[in-house]
């Protein structure tokens, strides 16, 4: 199963001593389901959210969820809550290994959407800089009107 669907994204981060900064995003993007049940969520990032030239991917597990990055920024990043993970953040100024725990992880995405939202902590060299939270709603892309 692969469809075009709509892409609603309000992200949140505050890192130390620094006021909440937040984003909202709306995006055409992609939708599918593996045989293994998995689903992948996919989209091209834009100028809005600074990561312009760069795919954003999604991939949607019982209990896990993998943030994958390529582009001007190429990153993996993953969320299980009750475990840290350290990844590598390779940017056009430089690379830093971060680490991300992550205080909830909750999806209820099927074939027609559905919704994920992602709340964790980023760690810069084993102290907590800021926590950071997505929701992300995915709806079906209307079909295009067919020609009378």
């Amino acid at each position: 199963m692969e469809k075009e669907v709509i892409i609603s994204i309000r992200g949140m981060q505050q890192f130390e001593e620094e006021d909440q900064d937040s984003i909202e995003l709306i995006t055409a993007g992609r939708l599918s389901r593996a045989e293994s049940g998995e689903y992948t969520l996919q989209y091209e990032e834009s100028e809005l959210t600074g990561l312009d030239g760069t795919s954003t991917r999604f991939l949607i597990q019982p209990r896990r969820v993998t943030l994958t990055r390529e582009g001007q920024v190429n990153s993996q990043m993953v969320f299980e809550v009750g475990r840290k993970h350290l990844s590598l953040y390779d940017t056009p100024y430089g690379s830093m290994e971060v680490g991300v725990s992550a205080r909830k992880v909750r999806s209820t995405i099927g074939d027609g959407g559905g919704e994920l939202e992602i709340d964790y902590a980023i760690e810069i060299d084993h102290a907590v800089a800021g926590y950071n939270l997505f929701h992300i709603e995915v709806k079906e892309a209307p079909s295009p009107l067919l020609p009378q």
